[in-house]
């Protein structure tokens, strides 16, 4: 982990962590009761209709997250026209301003959904990356043999933690079941015509929580330009579970009381 790949793995997790929060929170707003859909007239098929793609297992449905309906939704964009909405979405929570300092505008569903189905292997794609780079650079401390992370790296990733903090996780499970389709559309599309993506999300929640918490200063190897963690069982964790190391345990610990909030939200509705 150099300065600039770190940040790039590091960053991912604000994607996963924040879009999971934010794109998913700000536009409440549009989550509206639906109306009752009108039967349609029932006619005998003049031929068989052809067999229909296998429907995807299923262990979390949305369902169970979908908030209690109020009016008539407003309908969901194309998924190929889908930046708009969800740019407004996330600005209406925290501001134009604070969007676009942290998050690429472009391709955000399918930025979401590379980051989320990537997380718990061993590595990130750097291509479609949601959140911008940490400003700063990576800091070790130490000498070779004896090189840690520095305390003070902890502190540049203070600004997203606060920002996890401040969303609230009613509103945020709320318009991510809004979305809901576009992501399950956008993942089916990515190679997952079988595989239902809420169960996904929560795959890599649990898989983030499962991180370890190291005590003390985490040792650093350096054995060309990237930095390593110096332990073999540190560096053969998911890519999601190293972020976590990484961020430092004061930041992982608050980042972790975040996603087990939504995911009591998504599985059981708590956040109905």
């Amino acid at each position: 982990m150099n300065g600039s790949s770190t940040d790039t793995r590091q960053t991912a997790l604000w994607s996963a962590v924040i879009v999971v929060l934010v794109a998913i929170a700000g536009g409440l707003y549009f989550w509206l009761a639906r109306a009752p859909e009108e039967a349609a007239p029932v006619s005998e098929p003049s031929a068989p209709a052809p067999a229909a793609p296998a429907e995807p297992q299923i262990r979390h449905p949305i369902e169970k997250a979908r908030p209690e309906p109020a009016e008539r939704p407003k309908p969901l964009p194309p998924l190929a026209e889908s930046d708009g909405a969800v740019h407004e979405a996330a600005s209406g929570l925290i501001g134009k301003d604070v969007f676009e300092k942290y998050f690429y505008p472009k391709e955000i569903v399918r930025r979401f959904i590379v980051t989320i189905d990537n997380l718990p292997r061993k590595k990130l794609p750097q291509r479609y990356g949601l959140a911008k780079p940490v400003e700063g650079k990576f800091l070790a401390a130490g000498k070779s043999g004896n090189m840690t992370i520095a305390p003070n790296n902890y502190r540049r990733y203070a600004p997203y933690v606060r920002l996890a903090d401040a969303v609230d996780t009613k509103r945020l499970v709320a318009l991510y079941v809004y979305f809901y389709p576009l992501l399950q559309e956008e993942y089916q599309n990515l190679g997952q015509p079988n595989r239902y993506f809420n169960d996904r999300v929560v795959e890599v929640i649990d898989d983030l929580l499962a991180a370890p918490e190291p005590k003390g200063p985490i040792l650093l190897a350096q054995p060309k330009v990237m930095y390593e963690f110096a332990d073999p069982a540190l560096e053969e964790l998911s890519a999601g579970q190293k972020i976590m190391i990484r961020m430092g345990p004061e930041n992982a610990a608050r980042i972790k009381a975040k996603l087990k909030e939504i995911r009591e939200a998504l599985v059981s509705g708590a956040g109905n």
